[in-house]
């Protein structure tokens, strides 16, 4: 049976959490989504699928929609919507991006360019601020409470990335691990990189993955949970941009489609070993 999604304020949000019960919502301010329709041993994530922009930006911005569009994760977050726990930031990265500590959230250029026309104002910074700080109190709750529930916990933090400006072949997904305890969690992660391998993608879209090839996993919320919380692992996880045109924007869905049906089946069963391994 579907949650019927509500609009809740952080504080409630957490008190849910705290309470264990199964809801989905939308933050007040709209800048994340939160589904538990259960509260399983692990954790889907989202960061940077969101896209949205708000309007009092506009006319300061540099980056036209596309450019921003184009460094953004679209699609990552239905990749893994079919999973008991999925947290989706909504917010472009352009606007804060929560992949980056707070001190570094809010880009003065970005891939090169200057993002603002003038620096923004203290109180456009401190909205956009609020926002990346309400996100991860919500983090750190989630976290706390699966840990607390099974003693610890597995988040696949999914990403996407584009593979066309890359000079040399790519794999289609690729592990970031170079900030999780490799010597505690290095066979899970291999376990991992098999089963992504291993996809059957339409359109002849071949299927490897390779560890810390074109990223490695230096994201910081990742680094985040990885140091708050000692017994969960965080699976930086991309996939590159196979799923759509990365130059006229058009989505495969057929593909997209697939990923999610494939993850559907994988990530349950890579939590489940996880959980049942001694770490």
């Amino acid at each position: 049976m579907r949650l019927r999604m509500l609009k809740l304020s952080v504080t409630e949000i957490i008190s849910n959490i705290e309470s264990e019960i199964p809801f989905e919502a939308v933050s007040e301010d709209y800048s994340f989504t939160l589904k538990i329709s259960e509260y399983a041993p692990y954790i889907c994530a989202a960061v940077h699928d969101g896209h949205q922009f708000r309007k009092s930006l506009w006319d300061n911005c540099l980056h036209t929609e596309y450019e921003r569009w184009y460094e953004e994760d679209p699609c990552t977050s239905q990749m893994v919507a079919s999973h008991p726990i999925v947290l989706t930031g909504c917010d472009s990265r352009f606007e804060y991006d929560l992949n980056r500590p707070p001190d570094g959230a809010i880009y003065a250029d970005a891939w090169g360019k200057q993002l603002w026309k003038a620096p923004l104002s203290a109180e456009e910074y401190d909205l956009s601020m609020h926002k990346h700080g309400s996100f991860y109190s919500v983090v750190h709750a989630l976290i706390y409470q699966i840990e607390k529930k099974y003693g610890k916990a597995i988040v696949f933090d999914m990403h996407s990335y584009n593979w066309k400006r890359w000079e040399r072949q790519v794999p289609t997904w690729n592990l970031g691990t170079s900030n999780i305890d490799n010597a505690r969690f290095g066979d899970i992660v291999t376990d991992w990189q098999q089963k992504l391998g291993a996809m059957k993608l339409p359109n002849n879209i071949k299927s490897d993955c390779k560890i810390n090839d074109t990223f490695q996993g230096n994201g910081f919320f990742l680094k985040y949970i990885t140091t708050t919380f000692k017994n969960t692992l965080v699976l930086a996880t991309e996939i590159a941009k196979v799923y759509c045109d990365e130059l006229t924007a058009i989505i495969y869905p057929e593909v997209v489609y697939s990923v999610e049906l494939q993850l559907k089946e994988l990530v349950p069963l890579q939590a489940k070993e996880f959980h049942e391994k001694d770490l």
